[in-house]
């Protein structure tokens, strides 16, 4: 067996909450947009319709596809959505109608004290500080605040590797934490050579993802028994995955991901099976095409297919709010097992998590 690597997982910011008496959980924080500024703003008539947002109460989810949110509407949870509320903020005793509108260190500190907490109990206080889940408020925008809007909804999100936000399908309430793709999903790679969001799989990435393990049930595996688990089961999924391709040909190899203890102690128990190039330097190297089997019928995976991510640019209008600086701690160790699979060249599609 290989010696560990580790992978950074994403670019999320961290904030420490204290769950217990010298207790702390580190939950991530989301990138941050406003609320859209159209029907059911401050000083609306009774008669138009409410937005989404200002209506939406803990337990509901929320989707869009505009930038500034302007097509906002309440979802089934079941269905694909962006934001799922875990609560309602007021924070107007300490922002009171003069108070300007927060910069980004202030909505942080903001974060950290309305939304940390009321996510963490929202999800019966386990939260998978490495997980596929951020926390973060969706906050008025500058306009409704100018009107004396000071109502925030916290609520969790699903970000890729560089922030982009990914649909979720399910209440985060009763989902397996583990930060894991479906199989055929392509990681970009970032220009300075971390793994980034989904891309189309003929595009320069980092991994391709084979498969999804669940590993045994049980007290917390140490690394080592994870890499002997994922180290079989990685071998035989990639090999079904590529149709016995020899990956060696091409320089890639084959990895996967393990948990660690704050992950198991939430209930994450998936991890995935990828293929790389392998790295120089402990640097990821980018490379193109598929190895899936051209031949193998169509992948079944349990969301629709999502070639790219919801990207949260700053809308006109509506900037973004950072929640904090600090970057994520490596979550998963990266392995190479013994085995010479390889590819071929077939292109596949992301899929949503």
């Amino acid at each position: 067996m290989s010696a560990t690597t580790r992978w950074f997982r994403r670019g999320d910011h961290l904030v420490m909450l204290g769950a217990s008496a010298g207790a702390f959980v580190l939950l991530a924080l989301s990138t941050l947009t406003g609320w859209p500024v159209g029907a059911g703003g401050a000083g609306s008539p009774a008669t138009t319709t409410v937005n989404p947002v200002m209506a939406a109460q803990a337990g509901d989810c929320l989707n869009w596809t505009k930038q500034d949110l302007t097509d906002v509407e309440k979802v089934d949870c079941a269905a694909q959505h962006l934001f799922e509320v875990t609560g309602v903020a007021d924070i107007s005793a300490a922002h009171g109608p003069q108070a300007p509108f927060p910069d980004d260190a202030q909505w942080q500190q903001i974060s950290q004290e309305q939304c940390a907490k009321t996510s963490l109990d929202y999800l019966g206080g386990k939260f998978d500080p490495f997980g596929k889940y951020t926390v973060g408020p969706l906050n008025p925008g500058e306009r409704l605040w100018r009107e004396g809007q000071r109502t925030l909804r916290c609520g969790l999100q699903v970000a890729g590797p560089a922030g982009g936000l990914l649909p979720s399908y399910g209440t985060a309430r009763t989902q397996d934490q583990s930060d894991v793709y479906d199989p055929g999903v392509c990681l970009g790679i970032t220009a300075t050579g971390s793994v980034a969001d989904p891309v189309d799989c003929l595009k320069p990435h980092t991994f391709e993802i084979t498969g999804v393990v669940t590993l045994p049930p049980g007290e917390f595996p140490p690394s080592d028994q994870q890499d002997d688990v994922l180290f079989a089961e990685c071998g035989k999924l990639t090999a079904e995955y590529t149709g016995g391709a020899d990956l060696k040909a091409r320089g890639l190899i084959v990895t996967w991901d393990t948990r660690l203890p704050e992950s198991w102690a939430a209930g994450s128990r998936q991890a995935n099976c990828k293929v790389g190039a392998q790295p120089v330097d402990n640097v990821l190297i980018a490379w193109e095409g598929s190895v899936r089997n051209p031949n193998a019928p169509p992948l079944t995976t349990s969301n629709p297919p999502q070639t790219t991510a919801v990207q949260q640019d700053e809308p006109t209008g509506a900037p973004l709010h950072s929640s904090s600086s600090s970057a994520a701690p490596p979550s998963s160790g990266s392995k190479t097992p013994k085995s010479d699979e390889t590819t071929t060249t077939a292109t596949t599609t992301t899929t949503s998590r």
